[in-house]
């Protein structure tokens, strides 16, 4: 089942960084400027099964990004979506939200739930040229 959640997240040319227990990709659909998906790579389809080690390594991966995407963006809040309905496997999509309009590349991200919950259907339409600027600015924080 992994193998298929990763391959719609298009893992190979998402990829920023490979911890040991997860992977963490930059999203294809931008909810917001630096939206990230995290994935487990353990076969598991609850939170509360994944390995003691998965946890830890966790937290260091929550303080990079938030640190990280803080320093590349200067988001107002951050956004955890764990809802594992589709894609069955933990995972979290990780929504920087913002204030204020952003802009990379030239294309203009609002995040329109500002300051409500985001919506993963509020997408910013990039081209590909565009996110693979993106994912390396973020990989090159990682």
């Amino acid at each position: 089942m992994l193998a298929k959640t990763l391959k719609k997240f298009a893992h190979t040319k998402s990829l920023v960084k490979e911890y040991n227990h997860w992977l963490l990709l930059c999203r294809y659909e931008q909810v917001t400027l630096g939206s990230l998906i995290l994935i487990c790579k353990e076969e598991k389809t609850a939170f509360s099964d994944i390995s003691q080690e998965c946890f830890t390594e966790l937290y260091v991966i929550v303080k990079a990004i938030e640190s990280n995407l803080k320093a590349l963006f200067d988001y107002d809040k951050i956004n955890y979506l764990m809802l594992m309905m589709h894609d069955p496997e933990v995972h979290f999509h990780i929504i920087p939200r913002y204030a204020r309009i952003r802009k990379f590349d030239g294309v203009t991200f609002k995040d329109t739930g500002w300051p409500n919950a985001a919506s993963l259907k509020d997408t910013v339409n990039i081209s590909q040229k565009t996110f693979a600027k993106l994912r390396q600015k973020i990989k090159s924080e990682f």
